[in-house]
C-alpha cells in the first residue's frame, strides 16, 4: 500500500534507529494516529506520506489523558 495511506506500516528497522530529538529516548509507533510517541518528552511526532517528521516544532504535545491511557 502506498505511503501515507490508511494501513501503512512504518518499517520496524527504521523505528529501531529513530529516537526522540528532544530526549534521545525511544519512540512508540501509533499506527492509528500515524505518529511516533515520545513519552519522556510528552510529544507526538507526525508521519506524513510515510516520512517521520522528527522536528520538535512539528510535534504536538500529548494530553494528560493520552499519557494516562497509553
Amino acid at each position: 500500500m502506498p505511503a501515507g495511506r490508511a494501513g501503512y506500516d512504518l518499517d520496524p528497522k527504521l523505528l529501531e534507529i529513530l529516537v526522540c530529538p528532544v530526549t534521545k529516548g525511544t519512540l512508540e509507533y501509533d499506527r492509528t494516529a500515524r505518529e511516533l510517541i515520545s513519552r519522556a518528552a510528552r510529544l507526538a511526532y507526525p508521519i506524513r506520506d510515510g516520512i517521520p517528521i522528527m522536528l520538535a516544532d512539528e510535534a504536538r504535545p500529548l494530553t494528560e489523558e493520552e499519557m494516562a491511557g497509553r
